[in-house]
């Protein structure tokens, strides 16, 4: 039998310490509780919050949302292509594609919105106002 411990050097941090995994852990707790609400509308997080932000900038260049949101390339780029599918986003056909609300999609998130913020005031109840300010905190650190 093995004895891992020899295997592993002393480090300054232990690895339940990892805040990149802890980071993780909480958003995939956190996306569940908008997955629940999602079930009935055949989108993702990823995709309402997309969306949600087409209904604040408009017309816009693809990249430009995906740096907006931090999210990778490709995962812009797939979310995009299943919206459009659905008829919730119109993409032109240029190199660097502009992306915006259809009629379909204007209307979807108007019906997400009451159901987002009912998920929110879930959250934000259960981590209080001083663990908003946190993430407010965590997230201009990171910027």
């Amino acid at each position: 039998m093995c004895n891992i411990k020899r295997y592993i050097c002393s480090m300054k941090y232990e690895l339940q310490q990892c805040i990149g995994a802890r980071l993780r852990r909480i958003s995939r707790i956190t996306d569940g509780y908008y997955r629940k609400c999602l079930v009935d509308f055949d989108i993702t997080e990823n995709q309402m919050t997309i969306l949600f932000a087409l209904s604040k900038m408009g017309k816009i260049d693809q990249g430009i949302v995906g740096k907006r949101l931090a999210l990778e390339r490709s995962t812009i780029s797939r979310n995009i292509k299943l919206l459009h599918k659905k008829g919730l986003i119109l993409k032109t056909d240029e190199y660097r594609p502009e992306i915006e609300l259809t009629k379909e999609g204007i209307v979807l998130v108007k019906n997400l919105i009451p159901l987002w913020q009912k998920v929110m005031e879930e959250l934000a109840e259960k981590i209080g106002s001083d663990g908003m300010e946190i993430i407010a905190t965590l997230e201009k650190k990171f910027e």
